[in-house]
Protein backbone atom coordinates (compact mmCIF):
# COMPACT_ATOMS: atom_id res chain seq x y z
CA UNK A 1 0.00 0.00 0.00
CA UNK A 2 1.42 3.35 -1.01
CA UNK A 3 1.73 6.25 1.41
CA UNK A 4 0.58 9.66 0.24
CA UNK A 5 3.07 12.53 -0.04
CA UNK A 6 5.96 10.05 -0.45
CA UNK A 7 8.68 11.04 -2.92
CA UNK A 8 8.04 10.16 -6.53
CA UNK A 9 10.59 9.86 -9.32
CA UNK A 10 8.20 10.87 -12.12
CA UNK A 11 5.40 13.47 -12.18
CA UNK A 12 1.94 12.19 -11.43
CA UNK A 13 -0.58 12.37 -14.27
CA UNK A 14 -2.84 15.38 -13.75
CA UNK A 15 -5.05 15.92 -16.80
CA UNK A 16 -7.18 18.47 -14.92
CA UNK A 17 -4.24 20.48 -13.56
CA UNK A 18 -5.12 24.18 -13.49
CA UNK A 19 -8.86 23.48 -13.19
CA UNK A 20 -10.63 24.96 -10.18
CA UNK A 21 -13.80 23.24 -8.93
CA UNK A 22 -16.19 24.57 -6.29
CA UNK A 23 -17.76 21.62 -4.46
CA UNK A 24 -20.98 22.71 -2.74
CA UNK A 25 -22.18 19.15 -2.28
CA UNK A 26 -23.14 16.89 0.60
CA UNK A 27 -22.92 13.22 1.55
CA UNK A 28 -22.19 11.15 -1.55
CA UNK A 29 -23.26 11.78 -5.17
CA UNK A 30 -21.68 15.24 -5.42
CA UNK A 31 -18.65 14.57 -3.21
CA UNK A 32 -18.02 11.36 -5.18
CA UNK A 33 -18.10 13.31 -8.47
CA UNK A 34 -15.57 15.79 -7.09
CA UNK A 35 -13.52 12.89 -5.68
CA UNK A 36 -12.92 11.81 -9.29
CA UNK A 37 -12.03 15.36 -10.35
CA UNK A 38 -9.56 16.05 -7.56
CA UNK A 39 -7.72 12.80 -8.28
CA UNK A 40 -7.48 13.84 -11.91
CA UNK A 41 -5.62 16.97 -10.85
CA UNK A 42 -8.32 19.59 -10.29
CA UNK A 43 -8.10 22.02 -7.39
CA UNK A 44 -11.30 21.35 -5.44
CA UNK A 45 -12.58 23.84 -2.86
CA UNK A 46 -15.26 22.27 -0.71
CA UNK A 47 -17.71 24.98 0.36
CA UNK A 48 -19.42 23.80 3.56
CA UNK A 49 -22.03 25.18 5.92
CA UNK A 50 -20.79 27.02 8.98
CA UNK A 51 -23.11 25.01 11.23
CA UNK A 52 -21.46 21.63 10.71
CA UNK A 53 -20.39 21.17 7.13
CA UNK A 54 -21.05 18.16 4.97
CA UNK A 55 -23.53 15.82 6.70
CA UNK A 56 -21.18 12.94 5.86
CA UNK A 57 -18.82 14.33 8.53
CA UNK A 58 -21.20 12.80 11.07
CA UNK A 59 -21.78 9.48 9.28
CA UNK A 60 -19.92 6.17 9.26
CA UNK A 61 -19.24 3.04 11.24
CA UNK A 62 -17.00 4.74 13.85
CA UNK A 63 -19.12 6.92 16.21
CA UNK A 64 -16.03 8.52 17.74
CA UNK A 65 -14.86 9.86 14.38
CA UNK A 66 -18.38 11.00 13.53
CA UNK A 67 -18.55 12.96 16.77
CA UNK A 68 -15.38 14.83 15.74
CA UNK A 69 -16.77 15.79 12.35
CA UNK A 70 -14.42 13.38 10.57
CA UNK A 71 -16.81 10.50 9.96
CA UNK A 72 -15.71 7.64 7.76
CA UNK A 73 -18.36 8.53 5.17
CA UNK A 74 -16.66 11.93 4.83
CA UNK A 75 -13.13 10.55 4.80
CA UNK A 76 -14.00 8.17 1.96
CA UNK A 77 -14.37 10.80 -0.78
CA UNK A 78 -12.89 14.09 0.36
CA UNK A 79 -9.12 13.61 0.36
CA UNK A 80 -7.24 16.29 -1.53
CA UNK A 81 -9.95 18.93 -1.16
CA UNK A 82 -9.69 22.26 0.67
CA UNK A 83 -12.50 23.20 3.09
CA UNK A 84 -14.07 26.65 3.25
CA UNK A 85 -17.01 27.29 5.55
CA UNK A 86 -19.48 29.83 4.21
CA UNK A 87 -22.94 30.99 5.24
CA UNK A 88 -24.69 31.45 1.91
CA UNK A 89 -27.71 33.02 3.59
CA UNK A 90 -25.71 36.16 4.40
CA UNK A 91 -25.00 39.02 2.01
CA UNK A 92 -21.27 38.69 2.62
CA UNK A 93 -21.38 34.94 2.08
CA UNK A 94 -23.11 35.37 -1.27
CA UNK A 95 -20.51 37.93 -2.31
CA UNK A 96 -17.70 35.52 -1.42
CA UNK A 97 -19.25 32.73 -3.52
CA UNK A 98 -19.66 35.06 -6.48
CA UNK A 99 -16.03 36.08 -6.19
CA UNK A 100 -15.06 32.41 -6.07
CA UNK A 101 -17.24 31.68 -9.11
CA UNK A 102 -15.45 34.36 -11.13
CA UNK A 103 -12.19 32.43 -10.72
CA UNK A 104 -13.64 28.91 -11.00
CA UNK A 105 -14.01 26.59 -13.96
CA UNK A 106 -16.66 24.31 -12.43
CA UNK A 107 -19.27 24.49 -9.68
CA UNK A 108 -21.00 21.33 -8.46
CA UNK A 109 -24.03 21.33 -6.15
CA UNK A 110 -26.57 18.72 -5.13
CA UNK A 111 -29.21 20.78 -3.38
CA UNK A 112 -32.87 20.16 -4.11
CA UNK A 113 -33.85 22.00 -7.33
CA UNK A 114 -34.62 25.65 -6.66
CA UNK A 115 -32.55 26.04 -3.47
CA UNK A 116 -29.69 27.91 -5.12
CA UNK A 117 -32.15 30.16 -6.97
CA UNK A 118 -33.85 31.06 -3.68
CA UNK A 119 -30.45 31.99 -2.29
CA UNK A 120 -29.89 34.27 -5.27
CA UNK A 121 -27.04 32.04 -6.44
CA UNK A 122 -28.61 30.02 -9.25
CA UNK A 123 -26.75 29.09 -12.40
CA UNK A 124 -27.96 32.09 -14.40
CA UNK A 125 -26.66 34.48 -11.74
CA UNK A 126 -23.30 32.76 -11.29
CA UNK A 127 -22.79 32.37 -15.04
CA UNK A 128 -23.46 36.07 -15.38
CA UNK A 129 -20.48 36.52 -13.06
CA UNK A 130 -18.47 34.03 -15.15
CA UNK A 131 -19.90 33.07 -18.58
CA UNK A 132 -17.34 30.27 -18.87
CA UNK A 133 -18.45 28.58 -15.64
CA UNK A 134 -19.57 24.96 -15.93
CA UNK A 135 -22.40 24.69 -13.41
CA UNK A 136 -23.39 21.10 -12.56
CA UNK A 137 -26.52 20.40 -10.50
CA UNK A 138 -26.98 16.83 -9.26
CA UNK A 139 -30.40 15.85 -7.94
CA UNK A 140 -32.52 12.77 -7.50
CA UNK A 141 -34.81 13.37 -10.46
CA UNK A 142 -33.39 16.30 -12.41
CA UNK A 143 -34.40 19.95 -12.53
CA UNK A 144 -37.78 19.30 -14.19
CA UNK A 145 -40.64 16.82 -14.14
CA UNK A 146 -43.33 15.98 -11.59
CA UNK A 147 -40.84 14.54 -9.08
CA UNK A 148 -38.26 17.34 -9.33
CA UNK A 149 -39.09 18.77 -5.89
CA UNK A 150 -39.05 15.42 -4.09
CA UNK A 151 -36.22 14.65 -1.68
CA UNK A 152 -34.15 11.72 -2.91
CA UNK A 153 -31.83 9.26 -1.25
CA UNK A 154 -30.03 6.32 -2.80
CA UNK A 155 -32.52 3.69 -1.69
CA UNK A 156 -35.46 5.75 -2.95
CA UNK A 157 -33.86 5.96 -6.40
CA UNK A 158 -32.95 2.26 -6.38
CA UNK A 159 -36.59 1.42 -5.77
CA UNK A 160 -38.04 3.82 -8.32
CA UNK A 161 -35.55 2.88 -11.05
CA UNK A 162 -36.51 -0.78 -11.09
CA UNK A 163 -33.11 -1.87 -9.79
CA UNK A 164 -34.59 -3.40 -6.65
CA UNK A 165 -37.23 -5.25 -8.66
CA UNK A 166 -34.56 -7.23 -10.53
CA UNK A 167 -32.10 -7.70 -7.64
CA UNK A 168 -32.32 -10.94 -5.69
CA UNK A 169 -34.34 -13.96 -6.73
CA UNK A 170 -38.02 -14.89 -6.72
CA UNK A 171 -37.92 -15.31 -2.95
CA UNK A 172 -35.86 -12.25 -1.98
CA UNK A 173 -36.67 -9.58 -4.61
CA UNK A 174 -37.20 -6.66 -4.50
CA UNK A 175 -33.82 -6.22 -2.87
CA UNK A 176 -31.55 -3.22 -2.37
CA UNK A 177 -28.09 -3.37 -3.93
CA UNK A 178 -25.61 -3.59 -1.05
CA UNK A 179 -23.90 -0.21 -1.58
CA UNK A 180 -25.15 3.25 -2.64
CA UNK A 181 -25.43 2.44 -6.34
CA UNK A 182 -27.56 5.42 -7.36
CA UNK A 183 -25.34 7.94 -5.58
CA UNK A 184 -22.12 6.63 -7.06
CA UNK A 185 -23.50 6.20 -10.58
CA UNK A 186 -24.92 9.73 -10.38
CA UNK A 187 -21.53 11.01 -9.24
CA UNK A 188 -19.67 9.22 -12.02
CA UNK A 189 -22.14 10.57 -14.58
CA UNK A 190 -21.57 14.10 -13.32
CA UNK A 191 -17.78 13.72 -13.43
CA UNK A 192 -17.94 12.33 -16.97
CA UNK A 193 -20.08 15.17 -18.31
CA UNK A 194 -18.01 17.81 -16.50
CA UNK A 195 -14.84 16.47 -18.10
CA UNK A 196 -16.54 16.60 -21.50
CA UNK A 197 -17.70 20.17 -20.88
CA UNK A 198 -14.17 21.20 -19.91
CA UNK A 199 -13.09 20.06 -23.37
CA UNK A 200 -15.62 22.26 -25.18
CA UNK A 201 -14.16 24.99 -27.37
CA UNK A 202 -16.76 27.45 -26.10
CA UNK A 203 -16.66 26.62 -22.40
CA UNK A 204 -19.57 27.35 -20.07
CA UNK A 205 -22.85 25.48 -19.60
CA UNK A 206 -25.48 24.21 -17.17
CA UNK A 207 -25.40 20.44 -16.51
CA UNK A 208 -28.52 18.80 -15.08
CA UNK A 209 -27.71 15.33 -13.67
CA UNK A 210 -30.57 13.10 -12.54
CA UNK A 211 -29.60 10.18 -10.32
CA UNK A 212 -32.69 8.30 -11.52
CA UNK A 213 -31.81 8.77 -15.19
CA UNK A 214 -28.13 8.00 -14.52
CA UNK A 215 -29.09 4.63 -13.06
CA UNK A 216 -31.55 3.89 -15.87
CA UNK A 217 -28.83 4.68 -18.40
CA UNK A 218 -26.68 1.87 -16.93
CA UNK A 219 -29.50 -0.67 -17.23
CA UNK A 220 -29.22 -0.85 -21.01
CA UNK A 221 -29.61 -4.60 -21.47
CA UNK A 222 -32.47 -4.98 -19.01
CA UNK A 223 -34.33 -1.96 -20.38
CA UNK A 224 -33.72 -2.87 -24.03
CA UNK A 225 -35.11 -6.37 -23.50
CA UNK A 226 -38.32 -4.64 -22.44
CA UNK A 227 -38.34 -1.87 -25.05
CA UNK A 228 -37.26 -3.94 -28.04
CA UNK A 229 -38.36 -7.48 -27.26
CA UNK A 230 -41.27 -6.77 -24.92
CA UNK A 231 -39.69 -8.92 -22.19
CA UNK A 232 -40.02 -7.43 -18.71
CA UNK A 233 -36.84 -7.85 -16.61
CA UNK A 234 -37.11 -10.34 -13.76
CA UNK A 235 -35.02 -11.11 -10.67
CA UNK A 236 -32.67 -13.99 -11.43
CA UNK A 237 -30.55 -14.12 -8.31
CA UNK A 238 -27.04 -15.31 -9.08
CA UNK A 239 -28.00 -16.74 -12.46
CA UNK A 240 -27.14 -14.95 -15.71
CA UNK A 241 -30.37 -15.16 -17.76
CA UNK A 242 -28.55 -14.73 -21.08
CA UNK A 243 -26.45 -17.89 -20.89
CA UNK A 244 -25.80 -21.19 -19.14
CA UNK A 245 -23.83 -22.45 -17.38
CA UNK A 246 -23.34 -18.91 -16.16
CA UNK A 247 -23.88 -18.03 -12.52
CA UNK A 248 -22.74 -18.90 -9.01
CA UNK A 249 -22.01 -22.56 -8.24
CA UNK A 250 -21.50 -24.22 -4.88
CA UNK A 251 -18.00 -25.51 -4.14
CA UNK A 252 -16.54 -27.18 -1.08
CA UNK A 253 -15.93 -23.88 0.72
CA UNK A 254 -18.21 -21.35 -0.91
CA UNK A 255 -19.50 -20.03 -4.21
CA UNK A 256 -17.72 -19.88 -7.56
CA UNK A 257 -18.87 -17.68 -10.42
CA UNK A 258 -18.53 -19.39 -13.79
CA UNK A 259 -19.35 -17.68 -17.10
CA UNK A 260 -19.14 -20.38 -19.78
CA UNK A 261 -21.00 -18.18 -22.24
CA UNK A 262 -19.47 -19.55 -25.45
CA UNK A 263 -20.00 -23.09 -26.76
CA UNK A 264 -16.25 -23.78 -26.63
CA UNK A 265 -16.16 -22.66 -23.00
CA UNK A 266 -19.04 -24.98 -22.13
CA UNK A 267 -17.22 -27.89 -23.81
CA UNK A 268 -13.95 -27.07 -22.01
CA UNK A 269 -15.78 -26.87 -18.67
CA UNK A 270 -17.48 -30.23 -19.12
CA UNK A 271 -14.18 -31.86 -20.14
CA UNK A 272 -12.31 -30.41 -17.16
CA UNK A 273 -14.93 -31.57 -14.68
CA UNK A 274 -14.94 -35.05 -16.16
CA UNK A 275 -18.55 -34.68 -17.25
CA UNK A 276 -18.25 -35.32 -21.00
CA UNK A 277 -21.50 -37.25 -20.69
CA UNK A 278 -23.35 -33.94 -20.41
CA UNK A 279 -22.18 -32.91 -23.88
CA UNK A 280 -24.22 -35.64 -25.52
CA UNK A 281 -27.45 -34.90 -23.69
CA UNK A 282 -30.04 -33.21 -25.90
CA UNK A 283 -31.29 -31.04 -23.04
CA UNK A 284 -27.88 -29.30 -23.02
CA UNK A 285 -27.13 -29.40 -26.75
CA UNK A 286 -27.53 -25.73 -27.60
CA UNK A 287 -27.22 -22.44 -25.75
CA UNK A 288 -31.00 -22.11 -25.58
CA UNK A 289 -31.33 -25.70 -24.35
CA UNK A 290 -28.87 -25.01 -21.56
CA UNK A 291 -30.72 -21.82 -20.61
CA UNK A 292 -34.05 -23.67 -20.51
CA UNK A 293 -32.56 -26.44 -18.34
CA UNK A 294 -30.10 -24.32 -16.39
CA UNK A 295 -31.06 -25.55 -12.90
CA UNK A 296 -30.71 -29.19 -13.89
CA UNK A 297 -27.33 -28.41 -15.47
CA UNK A 298 -26.26 -26.52 -12.37
CA UNK A 299 -27.06 -29.52 -10.18
CA UNK A 300 -25.05 -31.84 -12.42
CA UNK A 301 -21.99 -29.60 -12.38
CA UNK A 302 -22.14 -29.11 -8.62
CA UNK A 303 -21.75 -32.87 -8.07
CA UNK A 304 -18.13 -32.29 -9.07
CA UNK A 305 -17.56 -28.66 -8.04
CA UNK A 306 -18.51 -29.35 -4.40
CA UNK A 307 -15.55 -31.70 -4.04
CA UNK A 308 -12.93 -28.92 -4.03
CA UNK A 309 -12.41 -25.28 -2.96
CA UNK A 310 -13.66 -22.47 -5.19
CA UNK A 311 -10.27 -20.80 -5.65
CA UNK A 312 -8.68 -24.02 -6.86
CA UNK A 313 -11.38 -24.40 -9.48
CA UNK A 314 -11.07 -20.74 -10.45
CA UNK A 315 -7.33 -21.05 -11.07
CA UNK A 316 -7.75 -24.18 -13.20
CA UNK A 317 -10.76 -22.98 -15.19
CA UNK A 318 -9.21 -19.63 -16.04
CA UNK A 319 -6.15 -21.57 -17.18
CA UNK A 320 -8.21 -23.36 -19.84
CA UNK A 321 -10.08 -20.26 -20.95
CA UNK A 322 -13.26 -20.62 -18.88
CA UNK A 323 -13.95 -17.35 -16.98
CA UNK A 324 -14.33 -18.08 -13.27
CA UNK A 325 -13.83 -16.40 -9.93
CA UNK A 326 -14.51 -17.15 -6.29
CA UNK A 327 -17.14 -15.05 -4.54
CA UNK A 328 -15.04 -13.01 -2.12
CA UNK A 329 -15.71 -10.65 0.76
CA UNK A 330 -14.63 -7.00 0.72
CA UNK A 331 -11.71 -7.61 3.15
CA UNK A 332 -10.57 -10.57 1.05
CA UNK A 333 -10.40 -8.67 -2.24
CA UNK A 334 -8.69 -5.65 -0.65
CA UNK A 335 -5.94 -7.94 0.64
CA UNK A 336 -5.48 -9.73 -2.68
CA UNK A 337 -2.31 -9.02 -4.72
CA UNK A 338 -4.48 -8.00 -7.69
CA UNK A 339 -5.40 -4.92 -5.64
CA UNK A 340 -2.35 -4.46 -3.40
CA UNK A 341 0.13 -4.47 -6.31
CA UNK A 342 -1.68 -1.82 -8.37
CA UNK A 343 -1.48 1.23 -6.09
CA UNK A 344 -5.25 1.33 -5.62
CA UNK A 345 -5.22 2.01 -1.87
CA UNK A 346 -3.75 5.13 -0.30
CA UNK A 347 -2.56 5.51 3.28
CA UNK A 348 -2.52 8.85 5.05
CA UNK A 349 -0.33 8.43 8.12
CA UNK A 350 -1.68 11.62 9.70
CA UNK A 351 -5.16 13.06 9.27
CA UNK A 352 -6.19 16.07 11.38
CA UNK A 353 -8.91 15.03 13.82
CA UNK A 354 -8.23 11.31 13.36
CA UNK A 355 -6.19 9.27 15.82
CA UNK A 356 -4.86 6.63 13.41
CA UNK A 357 -3.58 6.18 9.87
CA UNK A 358 -6.38 6.23 7.31
CA UNK A 359 -6.55 3.91 4.30
CA UNK A 360 -8.71 5.09 1.40
CA UNK A 361 -9.42 4.06 -2.18
CA UNK A 362 -8.28 6.11 -5.13
CA UNK A 363 -10.13 6.15 -8.48
CA UNK A 364 -10.53 3.08 -10.66
CA UNK A 365 -8.16 3.99 -13.48
CA UNK A 366 -4.46 4.38 -14.24
CA UNK A 367 -2.93 6.82 -16.71
CA UNK A 368 0.32 5.81 -18.42
CA UNK A 369 0.86 3.22 -15.71
CA UNK A 370 0.33 5.60 -12.79
CA UNK A 371 -2.64 5.78 -10.44
CA UNK A 372 -3.91 9.38 -10.08
CA UNK A 373 -3.46 10.48 -6.48
CA UNK A 374 -3.79 13.38 -4.09
CA UNK A 375 -1.31 14.50 -1.46
CA UNK A 376 -3.57 16.08 1.15
CA UNK A 377 -5.79 14.13 3.57
CA UNK A 378 -9.48 14.93 4.05
CA UNK A 379 -9.70 18.39 5.66
CA UNK A 380 -11.05 19.51 9.00
CA UNK A 381 -14.13 21.71 8.66
CA UNK A 382 -13.09 25.17 7.52
CA UNK A 383 -9.39 24.36 7.71
CA UNK A 384 -8.58 26.37 4.59
CA UNK A 385 -11.04 29.25 4.97
CA UNK A 386 -8.48 31.93 5.79
CA UNK A 387 -6.08 30.94 3.01
CA UNK A 388 -8.83 30.77 0.38
CA UNK A 389 -10.24 34.15 1.36
CA UNK A 390 -6.79 35.71 1.36
CA UNK A 391 -6.26 34.37 -2.15
CA UNK A 392 -9.50 36.07 -3.16
CA UNK A 393 -8.11 39.39 -1.93
CA UNK A 394 -9.75 39.67 1.49
CA UNK A 395 -7.63 41.26 4.19
CA UNK A 396 -6.93 39.64 7.54
CA UNK A 397 -9.25 42.15 9.18
CA UNK A 398 -12.05 41.35 6.73
CA UNK A 399 -11.60 37.63 7.36
CA UNK A 400 -11.79 38.13 11.12
CA UNK A 401 -14.91 40.26 10.71
CA UNK A 402 -16.55 37.54 8.63
CA UNK A 403 -15.64 35.00 11.26
CA UNK A 404 -17.13 37.16 14.02
CA UNK A 405 -20.32 37.69 12.01
CA UNK A 406 -20.76 33.96 11.32
CA UNK A 407 -20.15 34.32 7.59
CA UNK A 408 -17.33 31.76 7.87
Amino acid sequence: MATEAAGRETPRPTPLAGTRVLDLTNVLAGPFACHQLVHLGAEVIKVETVSGGDLARNLGADPALSSRGMGISFLAQNAGKASLTLNLKTVRGKEVLKRLARRADVLVENFRPGVMEKLGLGHTILRAENPHLIYCAISGFGQGGPWADRPAYDQIVQGLSGVMSITGDNDSAPLRVGYPLADTVGGLTAAMVICAALNAEDRGCFIDVSMLESVLATMGWAISNHLVAGIAPTPNGNENPTSAPSGAFQCADGLLNIAANKDEQWVALAHHLGRDDLLSETQFATRQDRIANRLRLKAELETVLTTRPARDWARELNGIGVPAGAVMSVPEILQHPQITTRDFLARFEQVPGVDRPVDLVRIGAMIDGQRPRVDAPPPRLGADSADILADLGYSTKEVETMRAEGVI
